[in-house]
């Protein structure tokens, strides 16, 4: 142990872990190093907050990265609920941390849209209404649908059927009812297509209008498991429509997708 540090066990997480394959390390234990108590809230109130959800365990190699992508979960499942107002130190209790990766985790959500800051307390989770979502469904197909349509004219079938195994784990997601692996695995499939386009600035744009798209609505009811399996569906049926160049088929499941997504 190294001195003025303590070693301690994780609170358990947000569902299940989710963490990235090089750190699936068989007998990795799953523990943080506190550098220091949980900071003080600098001005941001604890007390009549509601209850911070579980929180996923967070390894030791990446906190902030962990703590994000455990929060983006979090949010996709409704854990964190839209309105509410939650603190850094709170969140940062429950994670064994202090409150200075959480804030910033916090700080990078509310650059996607995802929460806002409110001085002295802490961080609300947006509301985000039909309409928007709509908006946000009309510019994406603004520019994917073009994109697409163009990719389907000149990349070769083999291309496309690489990208089986992307859709094929949206499926998988939606199975299982995971919400949040479905979201990762939805935008896994989506910046692979396009980035066939060889345009990075296209892929950034779609990246995030993609991710707002996900965040929940206000007072609206979790999609249902069949919403996502049928969700899931089209992107195998836009893979098959691509390798077959139908370009009819392409366009009409592209708008569908969007305007219908279960996320």
């Amino acid at each position: 142990m190294e001195q003025g540090r303590a070693r301690e066990t994780a609170v358990p997480p947000f569902g299940s872990p989710r963490v990235p394959a090089q750190a699936r390390v068989e007998g990795d234990p799953f523990t943080v190093v506190r550098d220091r108590a949980p900071e003080a809230a600098r001005g941001e109130h604890t007390h009549s907050e509601p209850p911070a959800p579980q929180v996923r365990q967070v390894r030791r190699y990446s906190v902030r990265g962990q703590i994000l992508e455990a929060l983006r979960a979090a949010l996709v499942d409704g854990e964190l609920v839209p309105g509410e107002v939650y603190s850094a130190p709170v969140l940062g209790e429950r994670f064994g941390v202090s409150a200075t990766p959480v804030r910033e985790a916090m700080q990078r959500l509310a650059s996607e849209g995802a929460v806002e800051v409110v001085p002295n307390r802490g961080f609300r989770v947006t509301e985000h209404g039909p309409r928007e979502l709509a908006e946000l469904a009309e510019v994406r197909a603004l520019i994917e649908v073009p994109v697409m349509l163009r990719l389907a004219r000149s990349v070769p079938a083999a291309r496309w059927a690489e990208l089986r195994p992307l859709a094929e784990a949206t499926t998988q997601a939606a199975a299982v009812g995971d919400r949040a692996g479905y979201a990762e695995s939805d935008r896994a499939f989506h910046r692979a297509v396009l980035a066939l386009a060889g345009n990075r600035q296209l892929l950034q744009v779609a990246e995030d209008l993609h991710r707002r798209s996900q965040w929940p609505l206000t007072a609206a009811p979790v999609a249902r498991q069949g919403e996502l399996v049928a969700d899931a569906a089209e992107h195998l049926a836009l893979l098959d429509a691509l390798i077959a160049q139908d370009l009819t088929v392409v366009q009409t499941l592209v708008r569908e997708h969007f305007t219908g997504s279960a996320l």
